[in-house]
């Protein structure tokens, strides 16, 4: 596993004047399942930006697919949280690329590879090395990866370093894929199952909860006012961090029974409604 050190340069307390730690999932809680952000979470999300509040967008999206999200929000100066933890950014206008990696948490991705290659068969790899770029089996490409995969064999893959791993099937069912997964017994990683015969695998221990937490020693924010949304297995961890977490009303059973509470869901502009109550908190302290 690599650390790439982390810069706290310019950063202050932020525990004062009622600000809050706001860490949001992108698709299902942000965008909808067609990648699409209504007004009302835009407006939202855009308000509390404004307002001070610390906004990290934390996602399973690689760097390239999380990029243009925090533009949506008018983050010009902050943090997000890509590929489940496996990276972590800082967001700056001001520099050439508008960001930096100041994370990235890598590892060997052979053990899993040759595991799931022999109970999956006929599933779909891709990998996000540790340059960020995605190398992939059979022409996977998926648009959370943020850049175009290169084709590679399977033992190629198995040579990398990576920080991301994805596993896709088109011959299970989301139940069926995750039964299988969980009995082959992966060790030295860890990985959700996603809505679709679709699984995430980063290094063991990482999650989005895991880099948050590092965030939030760093930026020396109190643990009573961070807050949380997400939608998917993926962000269980995360919502069980935050002193409030909050599940999409279209999440599944698992991961609003970690949640403190459950809102409307994605189709619903759920999250423009946490957003909005966090506003009126702020007025309120103010």
């Amino acid at each position: 596993m690599e650390m790439i050190e982390t810069l706290a340069t310019g950063t202050e307390d932020r525990n004062m004047n009622g600000k809050k730690m706001i860490c949001l999932d992108v698709d299902g809680t942000l965008v909808d399942h067609e990648g699409h952000m209504s007004e009302a979470v835009r407006e939202a999300a855009r308000a509390v930006v404004e307002a001070g509040h610390t906004v990290v967008v934390s996602t399973g999206r690689s760097l390239g697919a999380t990029l243009p999200i925090v533009e949506l929000l008018g983050i010009e100066e902050g943090y997000a949280v890509c590929s489940n933890g496996g990276v972590t950014l800082r967001i700056d206008t001001s520099l050439p690329d508008a960001y930096e990696v100041i994370d990235r948490k890598t590892f060997d991705p052979a053990p899993a590879l040759k595991a799931l290659r022999q109970s999956l068969p006929t599933a779909k790899f891709a990998l996000e090395d540790d340059e960020g770029q995605f190398l992939s089996t059979e022409r996977f490409q998926d648009a959370s990866f943020g850049v175009e995969a290169r084709g590679v064999d399977f033992e190629d893959m198995m040579e990398s370093t990576a920080t991301r791993l994805v596993v896709f099937s088109t011959d299970s069912t989301a139940e069926e894929f995750g039964k299988a997964v969980r009995s082959i017994g992966l060790d030295g990683v860890t990985y959700s199952v996603g809505w679709t015969a679709w699984l995430d695998i980063a290094a063991q221990g990482v999650s989005k909860a895991t880099a948050l937490e590092e965030l939030r020693i760093m930026l020396d924010v109190d643990p009573s006012v961070t807050v949380a949304a997400g939608d998917g297995r993926n962000d269980i961890e995360m919502l069980g961090w935050a002193a409030r977490g909050v599940a999409m009303g279209q999440a599944p059973d698992e991961v609003k029974d970690v949640a403190d509470e459950v809102t409307a869901p994605v189709e619903e502009d759920g999250l423009a409604d946490v957003l909005r109550d966090i506003l009126t908190e702020s007025v309120r302290a103010a």
